[in-house]
């Protein structure tokens, strides 16, 4: 059955989902498991991002919303939690929390951070150990939200950030990173020291790449560029590109100009997955999810429904 952005909005009136409402506060006695509470790990679903969060479970293609009116959501490293970014204000109405958890096991939703007029949050991340979050707070300062307590810190200020990644080691946050000096980059931040590093730099002004995220291993850096693939007419046509996190070894990593959206590597390492477009598809939606070995492979398209205006994907662990 073709799943449309039209179907999914019909979809989620129906189910009635609630999003987080009530005002943010301490999650004290309902912090996630660390992911170290257990070793074996085996993946679950997808995660997608659009005009809700559905749930792509494997095996099956037609998703189940979970919520409405969420966005940027993703996974606790435990797979418990589903952290998002809220969306549900209406003006005139108590103002929800603007970041909040989704409990994958009993439905509940825990608010996290409260809403603000003025303030905007995006691309929460989870540490490896599950008990904080990084966002971005209105472009310019990245945070970290202790989970538990709710408490903030500030990481860094005063520069335009967008879409943070936290390593698997808990040892940096890579972002895409714009310098009034130089203009739009990718940076890592080392959380011991605080120290920024550049470790890449567009080749001419005009090429687009985003999404930053560790290879497991955390020792390279996976993101979307169309620097090899300017003078394609593929819309949106671009590569994923991998770079070691000291700047070096930039290596094409596909060959087959299309859009890459938001790529992520299953909870075991063993592959990665992006939202894309198939050839077959009409017109550039936004995205199915396309999954290849964290070798870069052969990819394979999971089949059979589309996810219009998607703007996240991610891969949660199996509970």
């Amino acid at each position: 059955m073709e799943l449309n952005r039209r179907t999914m909005l019909r979809g989620a009136a129906l189910a009635g989902a609630a999003a987080a409402t009530g005002l943010a506060g301490g999650l004290a006695g309902s912090a996630p498991a660390s992911a170290a509470d257990t070793t074996e790990v085996v993946n679950g679903p997808w995660l997608v991002s659009a005009a809700g969060v559905f749930q792509i479970d494997p095996g099956h293609t037609t998703p189940k919303l979970l919520f409405s009116r969420g966005d940027d959501a993703t996974a606790s490293p435990d797979g418990r939690y589903v952290a998002f970014r809220n969306n549900s204000y209406i003006p005139g109405q108590p103002r929800p929390a603007a970041v909040a958890l989704w409990d994958r096991v009993t439905g509940e939703t825990l608010p996290l951070v409260a809403g603000e007029e003025g303030v905007y949050w995006e691309s929460p991340t989870w540490s490896p150990d599950g008990t904080q979050l990084a966002l971005v707070r209105n472009h310019d300062t990245l945070v970290t939200v202790d989970v538990a307590t709710g408490a903030i810190r500030v990481l860094v200020q005063g520069h335009f950030m967008v879409r943070p990644n936290w390593s698997r080691d808990g040892s940096m946050i890579v972002t895409r990173w714009h310098s009034r000096s130089e203009g739009p980059q990718l940076k890592t931040l080392t959380l011991a020291t605080g120290k920024l590093r550049r470790i890449y730099l567009p080749e001419a002004a005009g090429e687009l790449f985003d999404w930053p995220v560790f290879m497991p291993n955390s020792e390279r850096v996976v993101f979307c560029t169309n620097r090899w693939t300017r003078d394609t007419d593929v819309p949106g046509g671009a590569a994923l590109a991998s770079v070691r996190i000291d700047g070096t070894g930039l290596k094409r990593l596909t060959d087959t100009p299309r859009l890459y959206l938001s790529p992520v590597f299953s909870p075991d390492g063993r592959y990665c997955a992006a939202l894309s477009v198939p050839p077959t598809n009409e017109y550039p939606d936004g995205g199915n999810i396309i999954v290849s070995t964290s070798g870069f492979g052969e990819p394979w398209w999971i089949p059979g429904d589309e996810y219009d205006d998607s703007s996240r994907l991610d891969w949660a662990r199996a509970l």
